[in-house]
C-alpha cells in the first residue's frame, strides 16, 4: 500500500473510534506525508519561520547536555595516566597486567549494561531524569575510585562509572536532538561529539599535572564528579523533551517548550510543529503496540530500508570505530610510553582534536596504527615480545612509537 495513502487511512479510522480530545489537530494533518523510503513521518514538511537560527536558550540546554560527553571523555581517557601512578596504592604489590585489564574492561562492562537499559528507561521516566541518574552514577563511581584501597573496590568503582557512561552515552544526544531546532540537529548533537574528545583532552592534560604527585591519581579519578555535579544542578532547570510530554499527554508544556525551541517562529507554525510531533509519536505507539519485538527485529534486520540504516551507516560505523583498536591505546597509551621509557607519559596523549570528514582521517588512522605495531614488533624482538619496565629500548623505534599519536588524532579528527 503506498506510504501517503497508508497514513491517511489511520488517520481517518482513528477520527471514527477515538475521543483523545487531540483528535482534531491529527484530523487536520491528512496532509502529513510519509518520508517515500523510511515510511516514517516527516518532521521537515513543516518548515517555520527563523528555524536556521540558534537561540540563547538552545545554546545553553546544548551546552549544558553535552556536558555529558566530557564526563564520557574523561572518565574513559583518565584511566590511562591514572594506571601509570597507582603503583603499590591499591595492595602490597604493583598492579598486575590482569588487575589492569579487570579496571579498564569494568568500564566497558557497565557501559555495556547502561545502554541496554538506557531507551527504555529514558521513554519511562523521560530523558531528563536518566540523565540526573547519570550524573548521579558519575558522582558515586568518581568517589569510589578517589577513596578505594582495593582492586576490587577500583573495579567496582570503574563499573559505576561504566554504567553511567552508557546512559548519558545513549540519551544525550537523543536530548540534544529532541531539543534542537529540526534543520540544526546534527550540528547540535556532533557537539557532543566534540565534548567527547574535549573530554579525553583534558584527562590527559590532568594526567600529566597530577603525574609527580603521590596519590595523584585519586584526584584525576575524583575530579570527574565535578562537571557531573555541575551538570545534576542545572538539569533542574532544563525542559523535558517536547516528545516525552506528548506521551505524558501534555500538549501544552510541549508547545510551550518549542516556543522556546523555534523563538522566531510564527505561533501557529509552533502549532504545527506540535501536531506534526504528535502524530510522530502517536505512530510509534501504534508501532510499538501492534508489534511484537521479534516482528520489529524481522523488520529492521530484513526490511531493505531499515537493513541499510542499520547495518551499514549504523552498526558499521560503529563497528569500524570500535575495531579500529582505539580503546586499546586510549587505554594503555601512558603505560605504553612509560614502559618505553618516557618520563612524563600522560602528556604525550591526544595533543590533536580537530574534526573532519571520517573517510579523510581513516587512511591517517590505519597508517599511523600499523606503523606503530611495526615499531613495538623490532623494538621488543630482544624481550620476547613483551614490553618490560626497566628495559632500554632502542630510541630510534621508541620515537617511531610516536605515530600512535598519529593515530589517536585521525581517530579524534573523523
Amino acid at each position: 500500500m503506498n506510504h501517503k495513502t497508508d497514513i491517511r487511512e489511520s488517520v481517518e479510522k482513528h477520527e471514527d473510534t477515538s475521543t483523545d480530545p487531540m483528535d482534531s489537530d491529527i484530523n487536520s494533518l491528512k496532509d502529513i506525508i510519509r518520508d517515500i523510503d523510511s515510511g516514517e513521518i516527516n518532521e521537515m514538511v513543516v518548515v517555520a519561520e527563523g528555524e536556521e537560527k540558534t537561540t540563547w536558550f538552545v545554546w545553553i540546554l546544548v551546552a549544558c547536555s553535552t556536558i555529558s560527553g566530557l564526563l564520557f571523555g574523561y572518565d574513559t581517557g583518565v584511566i590511562s595516566g591514572a594506571l601509570v601512578t597507582i603503583g603499590s596504592d591499591l595492595g602490597p604489590n604493583a598492579l598486575t597486567d590482569g588487575h589492569k585489564e579487570f579496571i579498564t574492561s569494568a568500564t566497558t562492562l557497565g557501559a555495556l549494561l547502561g545502554g541496554l537499559v538506557a531507551g527504555v528507561m529514558s521513554d519511562w521516566t523521560g530523558r531528563r531524569v536518566v540523565l540526573g541518574v547519570a550524573d548521579i552514577i558519575f558522582i558515586g563511581g568518581a568517589i569510589a575510585q578517589a577513596v578505594c584501597r582495593t582492586v576490587w573496590a577500583m573495579i567496582g568503582g570503574r563499573f559505576l562509572i561504566g554504567i553511567g557512561v552508557g546512559l548519558a552515552a545513549c540519551i544525550a544526544p537523543l536530548y540534544i536532538q529532541e531539543l534542537s531546532p529540526t534543520r540544526l540537529r546534527g550540528r547540535m548533537v556532533v557537539l557532543n561529539v566534540v565534548m567527547i574528545t574535549l573530554g579525553q583532552v583534558i584527562a590527559y592534560g590532568i594526567g600529566a599535572g597530577f603525574f609527580s604527585i603521590h596519590g595523584g591519581w585519586r584526584w584525576m579519578v575524583g575530579l570527574g564528579a565535578v562537571p557531573a555535579g555541575v551538570q545534576l544542578g542545572f538539569l533542574f532547570f532544563l525542559p523535558e523533551s517536547p516528545r516525552i510530554l506528548i506521551r505524558r499527554g501534555d500538549m501544552a508544556g510541549a508547545t510551550a517548550v518549542l516556543r522556546k525551541v523555534y523563538a522566531h517562529a510564527r505561533p501557529e507554525e509552533v502549532e504545527l510543529k506540535t501536531k506534526v510531533l504528535h502524530a510522530a509519536v502517536r505512530q510509534s505507539i501504534q508501532i510499538t503496540q501492534s508489534t511484537t519485538f521479534v516482528q520489529r527485529c524481522k523488520s529492521m534486520m530484513f526490511n531493505p530500508v531499515n537493513r541499510r540504516a542499520l547495518s551499514t551507516v549504523g552498526c558499521g560505523m560503529q563497528a569500524f570505530q570500535q575495531l579500529c583498536g582505539f580503546n586499546t591505546l586510549m587505554y594503555y597509551s601512558a603505560t605504553l610510553f612509560k614502559q618505553i621509557g618516557f618520563n612524563q607519559p600522560t602528556a604525550w596523549i591526544d595533543q590533536v582534536g580537530r574534526r573532519r570528514i571520517m573517510i579523510y582521517s581513516a587512511p591517517g588512522m590505519i597508517v599511523g596504527l600499523v606503523l606503530a605495531a611495526i615499531a613495538f614488533h623490532f623494538m621488543t624482538r630482544k624481550t620476547g615480545g613483551d614490553l618490560i619496565d626497566g628495559s632500554n629500548y632502542s630510541t630510534a623505534w621508541s620515537s617511531m612509537s610516536g605515530l600512535m599519536i598519529v593515530f589517536v588524532a585521525s581517530y579524534a579528527t573523523g
